[in-house]
């Protein structure tokens, strides 16, 4: 066991030192593209529903049971048609309250406006004094009161039982219905939902990083067109409203585009297309060239000099279809990767990507990268 011993050892420092030395990380091929100033504009899409300039909520004005719906889902109305009705029982019973109230209050002051006269008489012949004709008169004074007072009370009842019908206050179409015949409503509860005849919107929403540059084109004209489902014809559109604040939930600002008298329908789908002005001077680049580092934005750039790749932040201005615009950070004639940033590192070895059958291109060939896009 012992002659073993060294002969090990020298088995052992032989494989130390016989250890090869890491292979060198390979030279990556990759795709680039040159710097070059462009123009930037932007073109967004977004999803909207043809509405009503101006849709109500009907309900009736009293509570009570609905007994007839006369207008249905779809229905187009006329001004002054009656969409649904009322149990008018207990309002009829109301008014005819009212009405005998109104005539038990003129009886009383038919009597008192007599006895006012007899008694006035009497004073004149001095059977009785003036103040005795002073609480008369009063009595006849409350007695006019009261009689105003009933037939201001009839007429609330006439109108309260009129109310039992619900008529339709301008013409459109029912969109929706929110209570059927059976039901018990208070007043003021909604039964359908009306939208009037005339202008037509297109709804939409826009995301909080896009209300202020939609607020600015506003005011240009051809700057929003509509696409109605299933129909490439371009409708033009202005902007008539903007909220002034985000929806709770989607964190987005309700927009509403005038589509003047386009013959639309209510509820189409429609698509609103936003163009933005064109800006000279900025660099565009394929979203696949970004890479995120330590929180900000960055793309490799590749030194001919030496064919290593390098880091470089920019800053990001918006986007332009499927490319993003850069608004600082590089220089035109730059060679910037486009594609497989992912397993790059700083300073590593590469190469120009040729497509098969291209002639190859050197560093040193013509001095500038190749750009592919």
């Amino acid at each position: 066991m012992k002659a073993l011993l060294p002969v090990l050892s020298s088995i052992l420092l032989a494989a130390a030192c016989s250890k090869h030395a890491p292979a060198p990380d390979p030279v990556r091929a990759v795709r680039t593209v040159t710097v070059a100033a462009q123009s930037a504009g932007g073109n967004w899409e977004y999803a909207g529903e043809v509405r009503a300039r101006t849709e109500s909520r009907l309900g009736f004005r009293v509570g009570g049971k609905i007994v007839r719906r006369h207008a249905d889902l779809g229905d187009s109305v006329r001004s002054g048609q009656v969409i649904a009705q009322l149990d008018p029982q207990d309002l009829k019973l109301g008014q005819d309250a009212a009405r005998a109230a109104l005539v038990a209050a003129q009886a009383n002051l038919d009597q008192s406006a007599a006895d006012f006269k007899r008694f006035r008489e009497l004073r004149d012949q001095g059977f009785i004094s003036s103040a005795e004709l002073e609480r008369r008169d009063t009595a006849l004074k409350s007695a006019q009161a009261q009689l105003d007072q009933a037939r201001a009370q009839a007429s609330v009842q006439g109108n309260q039982a009129a109310y039992a019908a619900l008529l339709a206050d301008a013409s459109g179409v029912i969109t929706g219905v929110d209570a059927e015949p059976g039901m018990v409503v208070a007043a003021g509860t909604p039964v359908v939902r009306l939208a009037h005849d005339g202008p037509r919107d297109v709804v939409f929403a826009v995301p909080e990083d896009k209300v202020n540059l939609v607020k600015a084109l506003a005011t240009q004209p051809g700057r929003f067109k509509v696409r109605l489902w299933g129909d490439d014809t371009l409708l033009p559109a202005t902007i008539r409203e903007i909220a002034a604040a985000a929806d709770p939930v989607t964190r987005t600002f309700l927009v509403k585009a005038d589509l003047g008298k386009a013959a639309v329908r209510l509820g189409q789908t429609a698509t609103v297309l936003v163009e933005a002005p064109q800006v000279p001077g900025v660099t565009k680049l394929p979203l696949s060239a970004l890479k995120e580092e330590q929180g900000r934005s960055v793309v490799f750039v590749v030194d001919p000099a030496s064919m290593t790749v390098k880091l470089r932040p920019v800053a990001v201005a918006g986007a332009d279809g499927n490319e993003v615009v850069i608004g600082a950070g590089l220089e035109p004639g730059l060679a910037v990767v486009t594609a497989g940033v992912h397993v790059l590192t700083e300073g590593q070895k590469v190469r120009f990507y040729v497509e098969p059958g291209a002639p190859s291109v050197s560093a040193a060939g013509s001095g500038t990268p190749v750009a592919v896009k």
